[in-house]
């Protein structure tokens, strides 16, 4: 689960304008890095879904990796 900061939450009728559909360079970027993992199956704008058997080493990457976004998320954790 993504906890965004407060500019950036997704709401309701946002039309996927921020969380990690944000139109910011950044926010695309992250969007270009995520779905460069193949065992990334959806992107939303608030949750990344992954394969049902991705490797916990790359589950931990990308919780790392996220969790180092302090300029979107105030904190990352994995939901089953």
């Amino acid at each position: 689960m993504a906890s965004f900061r407060p500019a950036w939450e997704p709401g309701a009728g946002d039309a996927g304008r921020r969380g990690f559909m944000a139109r910011d360079p950044r926010a695309r970027t992250l969007l270009r890095v995520l779905v460069s993992y193949p065992e990334v199956r959806y992107v939303l704008p608030d949750r990344v879904g992954l394969e049902a058997g991705a490797d916990p080493r790359l589950i931990e990457i990308l919780l790392r990796f996220l969790g180092r976004q302090g300029w979107l998320l105030t904190s990352v954790t994995p939901s089953g």
